[in-house]
């Protein structure tokens, strides 16, 4: 019985190991996204381009990816939805075709976290627009949000999901250190600017 669960983490890896962000900047016209700005292949990174249709378009497909491969395993158990959610996180943060170098992973588990839990998800996405909306920093508003997951876990008495969660949000902090040095020296640039992040 173990070749399910593996199909389910495959097949959520496989989904969220799509880059969304690299695929529309080419066919827009804009070029490597991973020659431009921060050279990430999220969606703060696509607005750089100046194309918000697709830095949009990016976001809503980056956090449908990992819905998506919640929802689908989900057909037939919430266990295997849980795997496959954690297939798609490690496939944003980690695609093959991009020799492991993915994106930062926030979009994505927010998906995941809603495709779980709705109200973990509407908690992850309030601290993230509010942080955003408060600092202007993506990045500080992503590491909150997926911060706020676990803390939101207990409260729901989602337990179980809690070891997973610290781990969904640790490697958010991960992928974002370069960020978090930038935050502490004051020069992490803010929504807009022009600089890396």
């Amino acid at each position: 019985m173990w070749i399910e669960p593996v199909l389910a983490v495959l097949t959520g890896y496989l989904l969220g190991s799509i880059p969304f962000g690299l695929l529309l900047t080419r066919l827009t016209g804009g070029g490597d996204i991973r020659s431009i700005g921060s050279g990430n292949i999220g969606a703060t990174n696509v607005l750089r381009t100046g194309n918000k249709a697709v830095a949009a378009l990016t976001l809503l497909l980056d956090i449908g990816k990992g819905a998506v491969a919640v929802l689908l395993a989900n057909q037939f158990s919430e266990a295997w939805g849980i795997l496959a959610g954690m297939g798609a996180f490690l496939g944003h943060l980690y695609p093959v075709w991009l020799r492991f170098d993915g994106g930062k992973g926030v979009a994505t588990l927010l998906g995941i976290v809603t495709a779980i839990n709705p109200i973990l998800g509407a908690v992850f996405a309030v601290v993230w627009i509010g942080s955003l909306v408060i600092w202007r920093f993506s990045s500080l508003g992503g590491m909150l949000a997926a911060m706020s997951t676990p803390i939101t876990a207990v409260f729901l008495g989602k337990y179980t999901l809690i070891p997973m969660f610290i781990g969904f949000a640790l490697l958010v902090l991960w992928k974002h250190r370069s960020n978090i040095e930038r935050l502490m020296a004051g020069e992490e640039p803010k929504v807009g600017a022009s600089s890396k992040t």
